[in-house]
C-alpha cells in the first residue's frame, strides 16, 4: 500500500496562534483559564488544554466576575465584549487574524452605505460572529440561492466565511454577481483552506480513498472530505485511529490522507503507522511558514 500525505495539512497559523494563547495564558496567569466556545474545533485540543486548566464555556455568562477569559479563534461577537466588561472579565482575543479581517470589510462596507452579503454555512461559530459585527444578509452555500429581495442597481459587497469550499464559493459568488449589477466581492477564504483543498485535488488522482483526520464540528475538515467526494472517492472524515473501520481499507492499493486546520499532526501520525504503507508520497503544495502576532498581554 501507497499512502499519499497531503501537504499543506494539520494546524494552520490561526490556530497555533489561539492554543499558544490559551497555553501561555495558563502559564503566566495560573488556571482557571475560561474559553469562550471551543478554542479551536477539535476535541484532542480541547481535552489536552482542560487538563492543563482551561475551561470551556458556551456562554459569557457562565464565567464567574472577575475571572479571565479568551475568547475562541473563530470570533465573537461586540455584545460578548460587552458582557465581558459588565462581569469585569479580563479578556484576551484569540480571534484568527484572518477572521477578524472580514468583520472590518463588514463595518467598512457598511459605513460606504453598500448592502452586505454574508456567504458561509448556517450556524457556525464563526458565522456568527461576523453577522453581529453590522448589518448583513445571509446566503448558505449549502442550499439553493436565494437572494435578498434587493434592486438590481443596489450597491452589494459580498464576503465569506473562511473555511469554506473553494469551487462552492466561486458558485455563490458566481449567482450573486449575476443577480446585482454593482457587486464588490472579498474573497476571504483563507490560504489554509485554499491549500489543503487543493493538495487533496491533486491526490485524489492517485488514490482508491480519501482519510481526512479531523473533527465532525470542523468546517474545513468537512470540505475536505467533500473536494474527494465530488473527485468520485470514498471519503471518511475520521477524528482519530480509533474511528477507522478496516473493511474500508479491503481492496485498497493507495490512500489519500490530509487533516484539517486545527488537527494535531501526531493523529495523522498514528494512522499511517499503523497502515505501514511501503511508501509515503507527500503532494500537494509548498508547507506554510505563516505566524501571525500574539496579543499584547502575552509577548
Amino acid at each position: 500500500m501507497k499512502v499519499y500525505l497531503g501537504v499543506p495539512r494539520g494546524f494552520c497559523a490561526g490556530v497555533v496562534r489561539a492554543i499558544d494563547i490559551v497555553e501561555l495564558a495558563l502559564k503566566k496567569f495560573g488556571p482557571p483559564i475560561y474559553v469562550k466556545h471551543q478554542i479551536v474545533h477539535n476535541p484532542h485540543v480541547v481535552n489536552d488544554l482542560e487538563r492543563k486548566g482551561a475551561i470551556t464555556v458556551e456562554k459569557v455568562e457562565e464565567i464567574p466576575s472577575g475571572s479571565r477569559v479568551i475568547f475562541s479563534a473563530h470570533g465573537s461577537s461586540p455584545q460578548d465584549f460587552i458582557k465581558a466588561e459588565t462581569l469585569n472579565l479580563k479578556v484576551i482575543d484569540a480571534t484568527c487574524p484572518l477572521v477578524i479581517r472580514v468583520h472590518n470589510e463588514a463595518k467598512k462596507y457598511h459605513n460606504e452605505g453598500r448592502k452586505i452579503l454574508l456567504v458561509g454555512h448556517k450556524g457556525h461559530q464563526e458565522v456568527m460572529g461576523t453577522m453581529a459585527q453590522t448589518d448583513m444578509e445571509f446566503i448558505d452555500d449549502r442550499e439553493k440561492f436565494n437572494p435578498p429581495d434587493w434592486d438590481v442597481k443596489t450597491p452589494v459587497s459580498v464576503i465569506t466565511q473562511t473555511t469554506l469550499s473553494v469551487d462552492d464559493t466561486e458558485q455563490s459568488i458566481k449567482n450573486i454577481t449575476e443577480k446585482f449589477s454593482d457587486v464588490v466581492v472579498r474573497n476571504d477564504l483563507c490560504y489554509a483552506t485554499t491549500n489543503r483543498q487543493m493538495a487533496v485535488k491533486k491526490i485524489s488522482e492517485f488514490v482508491d480513498m480519501f482519510l481526512v483526520i479531523g473533527a465532525e464540528n470542523s468546517s474545513n475538515c468537512n470540505r475536505l472530505r467533500e473536494v474527494a467526494e465530488k473527485k468520485g472517492l470514498r471519503s471518511y472524515l475520521i477524528n482519530s485511529l480509533s474511528d477507522l473501520d478496516i473493511a474500508w481499507l479491503k481492496n485498497v492499493n493507495n490512500v489519500g490522507i490530509t487533516s484539517g486546520a486545527s488537527t494535531p499532526e501526531n493523529l495523522v501520525n498514528e494512522i499511517v503507522d499503523f497502515l505501514n504503507p511501503e511508501e509515503v508520497v507527500y503532494m500537494g503544495g509548498e508547507e506554510e511558514n505563516i505566524t501571525f502576532n500574539l496579543p499584547v498581554e502575552l509577548r
